[in-house]
């Protein structure tokens, strides 16, 4: 009888990396205990209630924000790079007529984007001056995410891309080249915010999915396509649509404590945009995002959708004691926009491209491959048996 070796203990590695620090990062910082967001050590709230959505990319960049003259010239790039190539939409055209999903057109689209641009076979090559470029290719990727995904939407419902306007934020060109139309100042504001509560947050999925791609010396269309389908996962970037697909089948005010009990009720019953892996306590997004709701509630007239989530969120304090999360509210606020959910998880994508983007530069700026080593739970060491005695 042969005697099998033993592999040797490995201490157990925690489900899903719970609780591991995997890296050093100067962006952003989660204290979940207390329920706290910093970028670059600043809170979270003045940035988004005070500041502007180009405000917050140049801080996630540069670890400052911005004077006035700064920031003009950053609008100013973000702006000379905005459009599309015609091409990239004669891809997408035929995809978007097989119902491709958005989150599947940006990632083809940003993948494509790299035929069209000059200096990223550059950015794969120690040259002098990588990281100059690199910082210009940042830009031309975070200036086409908002346009690249609202042209795929139009495509999907069989209109054609619009072209954006130099005179409007990220955040207007947005909801201009979705609609048509030129968004009211406190709408364009609100949506403004919603995309700084969103820009970075720790080592969450799709960011560390472009910081591994990126530390392999890959370029950053090959980091943010990688980051852009680690959002697509169901456990990640669409949170927020299921939080309004629940709402709209809840229907009606009246309907919403009865419709949580008969969650509540079943095994394993969740409600969705609630809890949160990192936050014990109220996520602070979702605090600035319900004030927002609230306003644009009374602004717009548009009541029933945060009265709703107001109810929602009171049964589910009252019968489980949870928090929402970010994604709760923002469901909320895009609904009262009047947005189609269907766009709520592209939308994730164009803000956390800032944050992917810093990543990247940070993983570029002192850069070690990452390879974690895998804690072997297998069978131990086995005799081979050749085939014809098996």
């Amino acid at each position: 009888m042969t005697t099998q070796a033993q592999t040797p203990a490995s201490p157990a590695s925690p489900a899903g990396l719970e609780g591991v620090t995997a890296g050093n990062s100067s962006l952003s910082r989660v204290d979940g205990t207390a329920g706290h967001l910093y970028y670059c050590g600043y809170p979270i709230e003045p940035l988004a209630e005070a500041g502007t959505f180009e405000e917050c990319v140049y801080l996630l960049w540069n670890g400052e924000l911005p004077n006035a003259a700064q920031l003009a010239e950053m609008k100013a790039q973000l702006t000379a790079d905005e459009k599309v190539p015609t091409e990239i939409w004669d891809l997408l055209r035929p995809l978007a007529a097989r119902n491709m999903s958005l989150m599947d057109l940006l990632r083809t689209g940003v993948s494509a984007l790299a035929a069209f641009d000059d200096e990223v076979a550059t950015t794969r090559e120690d040259v002098d001056g990588r990281m100059e470029i690199e910082r210009r290719v940042a830009n031309r990727v975070m200036a086409k995410m908002g346009p690249l995904v609202t042209g795929a939407y139009r495509l999907q419902k069989g209109q054609e891309p619009l072209a954006t306007k130099a005179e409007l934020s990220m955040a207007g060109n947005f909801l201009y080249t979705l609609t048509g139309e030129v968004p009211g100042e406190y709408e364009e504001r609100i949506f403004d915010a919603a995309l700084t509560l969103h820009a970075d947050h720790g080592f969450n999925a799709s960011t560390f999915a472009a910081r591994v791609t990126s530390a392999t010396e890959s370029d950053i269309y090959c980091a943010i396509t990688a980051a852009i389908g680690c959002l697509a996962g169901r456990l990640h970037g669409g949170a927020n649509m299921r939080v309004m697909r629940m709402l709209e089948e809840i229907g009606e005010v009246e309907n919403a404590e009865a419709f949580v009990d008969a969650i509540l009720a079943k095994p394993k019953g969740r409600v969705m945009g609630f809890g949160h892996r990192v936050y014990k306590v109220e996520d602070p997004r979702a605090t600035v995002l319900r004030r927002m709701a609230d306003e644009l509630t009374k602004s717009s007239g548009n009541a029933k959708w945060f009265q709703m989530s107001r109810k929602v969120e009171d049964r589910v304090k009252e019968r489980k004691g949870l928090a929402p999360n970010v994604d709760f509210y923002s469901a909320s606020v895009y609904g009262s926009l009047g947005l189609d959910p269907e766009i709520f998880t592209p939308i994730f994508a164009v803000s956390r491209a800032s944050g992917w983007l810093a990543h990247v530069l940070e993983q570029h700026a002192d850069n070690r491959l990452i390879r974690p080593r895998a804690n072997y739970i297998g069978s131990p060491e086995r005799a081979h048996v050749p085939l014809a005695q098996r």
